[in-house]
């Protein structure tokens, strides 16, 4: 990878670098707590239960409330979304520091949620308005970058915040959560930019006045865009597929501080190489995506079988480091698939219904991810965490194979590339 391009975007983009920049803050925060919260669940609690639930707290309430964040974002100010989500949430994660004992444990869990709430807010949003603050011939330039921003601050955040939770104590990592929220919010703030189309490109968006007609809106906008458009279909299941397999995620605690016996820092060291692997993912995959339908799909297959590799070789690995290695190996990727699945949706999905669309496309991934958690935490101890592995890999498998036949027709050479789709009946 060749860093001249990604430099050259951050120098001469403003608003973006600042987006960047606070992405990359909040995510290090996020995932210093994240860590922390990890091993103190399975301190207090001794129950990969309990930590199953962290996990499924910090996707299921996104899933819920995705939809009404769809319809905000394509009505509302996008930046005073985004601002107004992480400053909530500086204040929500301090309530981590009152969770002092297992039966004190249920407010750190009521913060998760609600921390899952913020984010169904933020990253629709910020994924909505990213073709606006960028030129269409840089945006498979900020979407790897963005990418890499949350491996990146994965790999630090998670790396550095399993040390400091060992060395300073849970506290100093669940403060550092709450400032990178704040810090983000400022930044993202002092973005001039507008976050949304100009008026001409994007006419007022129509949308049912109140009750579930409302929340449906967007699976109804985003089923009749995938009636005209295959392509977009593809897109919108590509990260629901990778999700069949997310409960992996949980394991690697139990992997950490268990199987290999290396407590908090070892959960910190598997969580930093999926952090590297979602890195260097994006990058990769924007090195062999040639910007056609076809490599766009191509290059998605392969982070497919990249993931459940990774994943399917972590149970027989003798030692941590190896372990990490497979990690590393399964969120290439996965970090690959995420931004690429995301670019085509931005190149594809026009500006006033962006927003509802993203929304159905992360509540589709974290239904999958819930679901998945769910199921590890339930089989982790009468199957042990091996055996729940395998069979996660082969449920993320078997789903990659049904994605890569269906998707067939749009990878033949004489398949027509899908310029961007209209709104008509949307």
């Amino acid at each position: 990878m060749h860093p001249g391009p990604y430099l050259d975007l951050l120098r001469r983009n403003g608003a973006f670098r600042s987006l960047y920049i606070a992405q990359l803050i909040s995510f290090a925060g996020d995932w210093f707590g994240t860590v922390a919260l990890l091993g103190l669940a399975l301190e207090l609690t001794g129950s990969t239960g309990v930590a199953s639930l962290v996990l499924v707290l910090q996707t299921g309430p996104f899933f819920i409330v995705s939809p009404l964040a769809g319809i905000l974002a394509d009505r509302l100010d996008r930046k005073h979304i985004l601002v107004a989500s992480n400053a909530a949430r500086a204040v929500i994660a301090l309530g981590f520091l009152l969770a002092r004992d297992a039966d004190t444990l249920w407010i750190a869990l009521v913060c998760v949620a609600l921390l899952s709430t913020g984010a169904a807010f933020f990253e629709p949003t910020s994924s909505a308005a990213l073709p606006n603050l960028v030129d269409e011939a840089d945006l498979p330039t900020a979407n790897a970058l963005i990418g890499a921003a949350w491996g990146t601050m994965l790999a630090v955040g998670a790396g550095l915040g399993g040390l400091v939770a060992t060395l300073a104590g849970r506290d100093a990592s669940f403060v550092a959560n709450a400032v990178g929220f704040a810090v983000s919010a400022v930044l993202i703030a002092r973005v001039s930019a507008s976050f949304r189309a100009p008026p001409q490109e994007s006419p007022p968006v129509q949308v049912p006045a109140r009750g579930a007609v409302v929340i449906l809106d967007p699976i109804r906008v985003t089923a009749a865009l995938v009636g005209r458009s295959r392509m977009v279909g593809a897109l919108l299941l590509t990260k629901a597929t990778f999700g069949v397999g997310m409960g992996a995620v949980l394991l690697l605690a139990v992997f950490g501080r268990d199987v290999f016996g290396a407590g908090d820092a070892g959960i910190g060291l598997l969580f930093a190489a999926r952090g590297v692997g979602a890195l260097v993912g994006p990058f990769l995959g924007r090195r062999f995506m040639t910007g056609d339908d076809r490599s766009l799909l191509v290059v998605i297959a392969i982070a497919m079988g990249s993931f459940v590799l990774g994943y399917g070789l972590l149970p027989a690995s003798p030692t941590i480091a190896l372990g990490a290695a497979c990690v590393f190996l399964a969120h290439l990727g996965g970090g690959a698939q995420w931004s690429l699945s995301s670019y085509g949706l931005q190149r594809l999905v026009p500006d006033e219904i962006r927003g509802r669309v993203f929304s159905i496309d992360y509540a589709l991934v974290l239904l999958a991810t819930t679901v998945s958690t769910i199921v590890a935490g339930q089989l982790v101890g009468p199957l042990g965490p091996g055996a729940t592995l395998y069979v996660l890999v082969g449920a993320a498998g078997i789903s990659g194979l049904v994605w890569f036949a269906w998707t067939r027709p749009l990878r033949r050479p004489t398949h027509e590339e899908a310029p961007p789709v209209p709104t008509g009946g949307a």
